[in-house]
């Protein structure tokens, strides 16, 4: 099993982008972030005829996530239970592997703006409830991936300048916290658990000729839970998006689990 995340930044732009990429790889599930569409106008027919299903929970302008799925996907849960949010951020469902299933999350995870602004308190309230449910979830559903992008980078190995941006949004020790406490729930960092190329970031600026002179960041993430920790094989990001026409400004990231 393939599973991958790609925040797309509209989807109604970068349709051709996702077609063309999953007819060179076929995974088994691609979770998409800020698809910048509702509902209504979510290209379903057009991803059935790639062969996939659709679980979308999409914001007209802004946000949006769909979870896109070779078999069907059930037990849909849009945002995060027993937090209040207007924002389309979350979905998770649960699809079937040869061996049995697994429960897919896919998070657009708060951006958070600057430390000491509402925007960023938010993030902090939002990360808390995230982390709350998916206490439960794993309780449910042992067989577990998280993956979105999260707009934190873990250490400084997922920045270009670690000294420079230290404690800038996606970078200070809160936010940081935070994602140490989803591993404390039993989760793993599936791109850490292999030997990586230094410099490895999944969003470079559009501007400055960033992903030329690769100054990015890795801040879409792919988390697994202990239960499928020994069918993990590999984690790479796929970086050749990036050079498309009129691309998104982060890359998707692929994980293959075996099966038992």
């Amino acid at each position: 099993m393939k599973i991958a995340t790609w925040k797309i930044k509209s989807l109604t732009v970068r349709l051709p982008q996702v077609l063309d990429w999953l007819a060179a790889n076929p995974v088994d599930v691609l979770c998409l972030q800020e698809l910048k569409l509702s509902d209504d106008k979510f290209p379903l027919k057009e991803l059935e005829a790639a062969g996939y299903q659709s679980a979308v929970f999409g914001q007209k302008t802004y946000n949006g996530v769909a979870i896109l799925s070779r078999s069907p996907a059930r037990d849909i849960v849009k945002n995060i239970a027993g937090f209040t949010d207007e924002q389309s951020r979350v979905i998770a469902a649960t699809v079937d592997m040869p061996d049995g299933e697994v429960r897919v999350v896919n998070g657009y995870f708060v951006n958070g703006q600057s430390p000491g602004s509402e925007k960023f308190e938010y993030k902090m309230k939002w990360l808390n409830g995230l982390r709350d449910w998916l206490r439960e979830e794993l309780l449910t559903h042992p067989r577990l991936v998280l993956l979105g992008d999260f707009n934190i980078t873990v250490d400084d190995r997922d920045t270009y300048d670690p000294e420079g941006l230290r404690e800038t949004i996606h970078h200070t020790t809160e936010e940081r916290q935070h994602f140490q406490a989803l591993i404390d729930l039993g989760l793993l960092d599936a791109f850490r658990m292999f030997d990586q190329p230094e410099k490895s970031y999944s969003w470079w600026d559009y501007r400055e000729m960033a992903f030329r002179r690769n100054r990015g960041l890795r801040i879409d993430h792919i988390l697994v839970s202990e239960a499928l920790k020994p069918l993990v094989r590999s984690c790479v990001i796929d970086k050749l998006p990036r050079k498309n026409e009129r691309p998104s400004d982060h890359v998707p990231v692929v994980a293959e689990l075996a099966t038992l």
